[in-house]
């Protein structure tokens, strides 16, 4: 069953405009399936190349410009797939693109960790660079309609939308497990070589625990007998390889805002609960809320994703406890969101933050509004 991705049509109506295109995003979030639909369009043009394959990886490694013209020889587009891989991948794209005229190219990385870096100096200037994440709201709406996907939402809070967990139901924790266990942590062992890869997965287990709050590095130090900066090194690893995100506090005009905080969030519920093991109902669970806000802080992030939206995210806090789980700051203006589980908890927007910022709106998010906050 193929859910349309809504990047799909922004990357087509983007081919053979004189630049790269550069996919990143986790490990079986459908790039490769992408790219193929793309190239579909070209089937006799399309040459496929493939980091996973040494042959391929050993003749992209530095390659002459008489080799690579060998290489493409008649074909219109060049897709080089899990490009990580291959060393200094970003100057064998730059040699493509710049000597063979008509060229289309297309690199697909499932990890920052590489090919972000070796892409970004070499092709400055000449590529278009996307993120393809889990499933989207919308996508699954687009795809099965929206009563269907409301219907769905304690199901998405505990299992999440990776493409084969939302395509195989049933089969949900069978596939979350076989995600974590043999593709998350893959590109941050290889490529890293970790002499503690428990200590990875202990901090990313600690984090699962503390969604929702703030994360000191100090003190999940304290918790995984790690220096704070060991910490913080392990939880980059993991947002390069699109585990999970941070987002900051917002700190400019108050006295007695918190400064230099941020919260940890998962990409996908499904991937937290796996690393935790508790795939319990939603009813049942004491961490519903951290659920709800996981889910809608990662939905928000994928919508503005897909829109290639230019937006701020942060949260808000103050040394009174006054809080405000999620902000958005566009043409200086912010939109406030406040995340309640219970349609019938109260929701207070303080009196400091609306009188301090220029605020375009306010916006209570409950299960019987959350479509319009993330459509």
């Amino acid at each position: 069953m193929l859910i349309t991705r809504t990047l799909e049509q922004t990357v087509r109506n983007r081919l053979f405009t004189g630049k790269a295109i550069i996919l990143l995003g986790p490990r079986q979030v459908g790039k490769t399936t992408l790219v193929r639909q793309l190239a579909g369009a070209f089937p006799e043009e399309a040459l496929w190349l493939s980091g996973d394959d040494p042959e391929a990886a050993q003749l992209l490694n530095r390659p002459s410009l008489a080799r690579l013209r060998a290489m493409v020889g008649k074909h219109r587009v060049v897709v080089v797939d899990e490009a990580q891989r291959i060393p200094e991948i970003g100057l064998t794209l730059k040699l493509m693109h710049d000597n063979i005229e008509g060229l289309q190219v297309i690199a697909t990385g499932s990890s920052a960790l590489d090919l972000a870096d070796a892409t970004q100096e070499p092709l400055t200037g000449r590529k278009w660079e996307y993120r393809i994440l889990p499933l989207s709201f919308r996508e699954l709406v687009d795809h099965h309609g929206l009563l269907t996907e409301r219907g769905l939402l304690k199901h998405r809070l505990v299992y999440g939308a990776y493409p084969d967990v939302a395509t195989h139901p049933g089969e949900e924790v069978q596939q979350l497990s076989t995600l974590t266990t043999a593709y998350l942590y893959k590109d941050v062992f290889r490529l890293e070589q970790l002499k503690k890869p428990v200590l990875l997965e202990n901090i990313a287990r600690a984090l699962a625990l503390q969604v929702g709050s703030e994360v000191s590095y100090h003190e999940l130090g304290q918790r995984v007998g790690a220096a704070p900066q060991t910490v913080e090194k392990y939880i980059d690893l993991l947002e390069k390889a699109y585990i999970v995100f941070r987002l900051p506090a917002l700190s400019r005009n108050l006295r007695n805002e918190i400064k230099k905080s941020r919260k940890i969030y998962f990409y996908d519920n499904g991937i937290r609960n796996a690393v935790i093991g508790n795939f319990s109902p939603v009813e049942s669970r004491s961490d519903a809320g951290a659920l709800w806000e996981n889910y809608l802080v990662s939905e928000r992030l994928k919508k503005l994703t897909c829109e290639e939206s230019y937006a701020r995210t942060w949260f808000w806090r103050t040394t009174e406890q006054q809080e405000i789980d999620y902000l958005e700051e566009f043409d200086g203006a912010l939109s406030v969101f406040e995340f309640k589980w219970s349609p019938k908890a109260k929701i207070i927007f303080p009196k400091s933050l609306l009188n301090g910022y220029p605020i375009r709106e306010t916006f209570g998010v409950t299960p019987e509004n959350y479509d319009e906050f993330l459509l």
